[in-house]
């Protein structure tokens, strides 16, 4: 699993003219889910995201979680995150998960980030989705499951 996890001052998702997902002071998150991924992997995600501290305390320092700062969060699917451009110029998605897990696993994803009590919002699994946002920092973390968690 990847994530993109941005610090947005504000973010919303549109799908056909109509805003589906608006956040303000938190995080927009792109969620790639690949081949292999299950609920633990994403229950691991989540945990980690929502204890990440990427917020300025007091001092300026980046101390603050999104807990912390009772920030808000918009989720959106992007399989593209799982590209591999190794072979040549064009990328290839064979390592994403098929639809059906994908879905599901992002929808599980989404429920173990609200158990958080805080503002979450989504976009539209498989929809074309325009994005507009404006970055805090800007802050922008990406987090791989494959790299960024310990083997168990």
């Amino acid at each position: 699993m990847t994530t993109v996890i941005q610090r947005v001052k504000k973010a919303e998702v549109i799908v056909d003219g109509k805003t589906v997902s608006a956040v303000k002071d938190g995080f927009l998150i792109l969620l790639g889910v690949r081949e292999g991924d299950d609920e633990k992997t994403a229950e691991k995600m989540a945990e980690k995201i929502l204890k990440m501290r990427i917020f300025a305390d007091e001092n300026g320092k980046m101390n603050l979680s999104v807990k912390d700062i009772c920030g808000e969060i918009s989720v959106v699917s992007n399989f593209t995150l799982c590209a591999s451009c190794r072979h040549g110029t064009r990328p290839d998605f064979f390592g994403a998960a098929d639809t059906g897990t994908a879905k599901r696993i992002y929808e599980y994803f989404i429920k173990k980030i609200a158990e958080s009590g805080l503002h979450i919002e989504s976009g539209i699994f498989g929809a074309d989705m325009k994005i507009e946002m404006v970055l805090d920092g800007p802050v922008t973390i990406i987090l791989d499951s494959d790299k960024d968690f310990a083997k168990v």
